[in-house]
């Protein structure tokens, strides 16, 4: 007796076209919906497949270009990718709303088709923002050569204000403290670059730096904070509308959310307590301005921020995954 076939039947790849919105829209809306049954905070718009079709309309807009699977005549999965900033490398995103299949397997398939063309025009940087919750499509990702870069982390606004910080006085921000404001913009960048990050971001000079607070100072949509430790400065946080962050869009972007849009604190005056007392002072201001939620976003190799920001309650919603090729 013959033994039984255990060949898996691979799905037919092709070039993603613009016929194939409607059907990746419902297969980005299904995806929604089981990462909202992990994570119900995230907007439930998106449940719908016009709405998640809309979002695949909008990377074609932008110059995306990918894959699309097909089974049985069926679109199964597809995968979307578009340039951004040269800040980023010679650089492809697959945001939020490009990519979805029915078998987390077949996004090898798809990247495999979609990245050849990337790489034959240059760019070998490549990003891809997956859903937290889906460790089958993490997995995938992973086993592409993808590593974990950055997370966004989203938690409710609280019932209560929270208690008063012992070590740190947290207060709002006004133009006498510009000077250590323009230092604290600095300090941020200068840790990512140090090790385990190693982040390639751009150092602003301090004159640049007090200049921005100069002009943006009074902007109302911004909420500044400082923490002031025997009678200093020593660190400082800014709340907003997450409406107002380019990397939280579409599926990214729960409703009705607020924004820990920046925290850091000055070396020596870490271990005080200084950066928790500044991040809840943001939730807080969150929570008086009617947001319903509130989210944020760091390094993971991070260690200061990846430690502090979970125990402030903030839960993982996505991860931005990164690929450097030829090495």
């Amino acid at each position: 007796m013959p033994l039984p076939s255990t060949t898996v039947t691979r799905p037919e790849i092709r070039p993603f076209e613009p016929q194939d919105v409607t059907a990746a829209g419902g297969l980005l809306a299904r995806r929604h919906a089981l990462h909202r049954r992990a994570e119900p905070l995230l907007s439930p718009r998106y449940e719908d497949p016009g709405a998640a079709a809309g979002e695949v309309q909008i990377l074609l807009e932008q110059g995306a270009t990918g894959s699309v699977a097909v089974s049985g005549g069926e679109v199964t999965g597809y995968l979307l990718g578009f340039a951004k900033s040269p800040v980023w490398g010679a650089n492809v995103w697959v945001e939020g709303a490009g990519h979805a299949a029915s078998d987390a397997e077949t996004i090898r398939d798809l990247y495999a088709a979609a990245a050849a063309d990337w790489v034959d025009g240059g760019r070998d940087a490549h990003y891809a923002i997956v859903p937290a919750s889906d460790r089958a499509l993490v997995d995938a990702w992973f086993r592409l050569g993808f590593g974990l870069q950055h997370i966004h982390g989203i938690r409710e606004v609280p019932d209560a204000a929270p208690p008063t910080p012992r070590r740190v006085s947290v207060r709002r921000a006004t133009r006498a403290d510009i000077p250590a404001l323009a230092e604290l913009d600095l300090t941020l960048p200068a840790h990512q670059g140090l090790s385990p990050v190693f982040s390639a971001g751009e150092l602003p000079t301090l004159e640049d730096a007090a200049r921005d607070w100069e002009e943006s100072f009074d902007d109302e949509g911004f909420a500044y904070f400082v923490a002031d430790h025997d009678g200093r400065v020593v660190g400082s946080a800014v709340g907003c509308a997450l409406a107002k962050s380019s990397s939280h869009t579409g599926l990214t972007r729960p409703d009705h959310a607020g924004f820990l849009g920046f925290a850091a604190v000055l070396p020596e005056a870490r271990g005080l307590g200084a950066g928790r007392a500044l991040g809840e002072a943001v939730i807080e201001w969150c929570r008086v301005e009617g947001y319903s939620c509130v989210v944020a976003d760091w390094r993971s190799t991070n260690l200061l921020s990846s430690r502090a920001w979970p125990r402030l309650g903030f839960r993982e919603s996505f991860f931005r995954l990164h690929r450097r090729l030829g090495y």
